[in-house]
């Protein structure tokens, strides 16, 4: 069993940076992929971006690429999420999840562990 726990979220305004972290206890994934997701209020949950164990193979949204940057310390088990340039769409509870298997995934449905989110919320 793997738990994951989300930090760093909170309240900036338009233009400002976050970095979440997401912080793995219980067993090794360190071969596994990771990602972080997100949902904001009265939709559904979208993929933000994932890396493989390795950092090789990354995968961004169209909606954060060029922005955000996905990062890992395997041996720290952390999983960060550097955010730039925010914008008031970028509000949402954001999720991080990891899988047993290498390759990343964008669908919710792949990972087989999740954190309980952590809150941003970026005003105009």
């Amino acid at each position: 069993q793997v738990q994951l726990v989300e930090s760093g979220g909170g309240l900036v305004q338009a233009g400002g940076s976050l970095r979440l972290s997401c912080a793995a206890s219980g067993r090794t994934f360190s071969t596994g992929a990771m990602g972080w997701f997100r949902q904001a209020p009265g939709k559904e949950r979208e993929f933000v971006a994932c890396m493989s164990w390795n950092g090789v193979n990354t995968v961004y949204a169209d909606s954060v690429k060029g922005r955000f940057t996905i990062s890992r310390d395997n041996a720290k088990n952390t999983l960060y999420l550097q955010m730039n340039s925010l914008k008031p769409e970028d509000t949402a509870v954001y999720y991080c999840a990891a899988r047993k298997l290498y390759y990343p995934s964008q669908y919710n449905r792949a990972y087989d562990y999740w954190g309980q989110g952590t809150q941003v919320a970026v005003s105009s």
